[in-house]
């Protein structure tokens, strides 16, 4: 089939342009999360809630992906971060050119932290690299528990796994221990962090984790995680 050919080279263009991103980071010693995630599931407002806790101790700054509108980026910029929206017009994935474009946006010399929140899918985006360190999937309680098993390949290719809106526990019909049994199945090495961006429960275990990927001198290779 011709298509199949196509669809190789364009992921290897992908990874020489991702290898080229990583290797840009790394010079300035930037680690860098692809945060990932389903539709609502509430990325951009652990972001604003993350960089308000640690503004003080990290340069956090974001490259914002959605289909359509900058508001997400608008609302990271009110966080006094830096923030590039890119916006694909329809695509449900980011790519690394686009990255590469949007680099240019940020000031790099003065960042700790980038974290690329992607486009809000569970599919696409877990076979494109950016040229991060590290994937991180958001999940959240008004979502079925059975993420992980219906959308395996984006939590077997991350390194961190986030449950998100454990206030609303109690309201929903969602198990805990379903969910991360699920989610170990597929990766046994995933990092899981429970939190909820409306009451602050939670965050500043995510907090002090990012503080130390952050504050890491070293970008050789991505930081063992332990479960």
């Amino acid at each position: 089939m011709p298509n199949v050919p196509i669809v190789q080279n364009i992921l290897a263009a992908n990874e020489r342009i991702a290898r080229d991103i990583h290797r840009q980071l790394a010079e300035r010693q930037i680690r860098t999360l692809n945060l990932m995630s389903s539709a609502g599931a509430g990325k951009t407002t652990l972001l604003e809630q993350t960089i308000r806790r640690l503004r003080s101790r990290l340069a956090i700054g974001v490259i914002e992906g959605d289909v359509e509108t900058s508001a997400d980026a608008e609302r990271i910029k009110e966080t006094g971060a830096q923030a590039v929206q890119i916006i694909t017009q329809g695509i449900c994935h980011l790519e690394a050119h686009m990255i590469q474009l949007a680099l240019q946006e940020l000031d790099l010399n003065t960042l700790d932290l980038l974290v690329i929140e992607n486009v809000g899918n569970l599919v696409c985006p877990a076979d494109w690299n950016l040229g991060e360190d590290l994937k991180v999937t958001v999940v959240s309680t008004t979502e079925g528990d059975d993420k992980p098993a219906k959308y395996p390949a984006m939590f077997a290719s991350s390194q961190v796994m986030v449950i998100n809106k454990i206030d609303l526990l109690p309201y929903v019909d969602y198990d805990m221990e379903t969910v991360k049994r699920f989610a170990l199945a597929v990766n046994p090495r995933l990092q899981i962090f429970e939190l909820s961006c409306r009451t602050g429960e939670g965050l500043d275990a995510w907090c002090d984790w990012l503080e130390t990927i952050g504050s890491e001198p070293k970008r050789g290779q991505a930081p063992h995680v332990h479960t």
